[in-house]
């Protein structure tokens, strides 16, 4: 299955407007302070650094492609992302095959709305929050919208990819 955002431009607008065109919920959230990291999007929004989601494309030896969805604090567990996303050795994708993938730079890839279909796993933690928000397209845009619809608009399989209880 495909994603179901397809975007004729990127930008945070565009976005906001197909995930409202999907029938989805959605605010454009944009700070005049920069947002590259999760504490600084946490902080200049007023939110914890748990609701501020980190979008991370990794690849395997062969160049396949996925698109992970995780909590700001949560790290990444490869051996388990391997496992569920069944590719072997993954690592994070460099910044040019991002934004090739993506159509975001790295730093401001929104969690929907990529300019290739990419198989998607949410972290489980993800789906106890009611809001959270995704990377905008920008270090100073973020996109507020609800987990259970980033599932539904990527055809996302949720799974546990950190080690830590939760």
């Amino acid at each position: 299955m495909s994603d179901l955002i397809t975007l004729a431009t990127f930008t945070p607008q565009a976005l906001v407007a197909a995930i409202k065109a999907a029938g989805c919920d959605a605010e454009l959230i944009e700070s005049h302070l920069p947002m590259p990291t999760v504490p600084a999007a946490a902080q200049a929004i007023g939110v914890s650094d748990a609701q501020i989601l980190k979008t991370l494309i990794f690849r395997d030896r062969t160049g396949r492609l996925v698109r992970v969805i995780a909590s700001g604090p949560d790290r990444i567990n490869r051996h388990m992302l391997a496992e569920v996303a069944r590719i072997a050795s993954p690592v994070l994708a460099d910044p040019e095959t991002v934004l090739e993938a993506t159509g975001w730079p790295a730093g401001g890839v929104a969690p929907v709305g990529s300019r290739s279909s990419l198989p998607t796993i949410v972290e489980h933690r993800v789906m106890s929050l009611d809001l959270v928000y995704g990377g905008g397209g920008t270090e100073h845009t973020l996109i507020r919208l609800r987990p259970a619809d980033i599932v539904r608009l990527t055809n996302a399989t949720v799974a546990r990819l950190t080690e830590s209880a939760g």
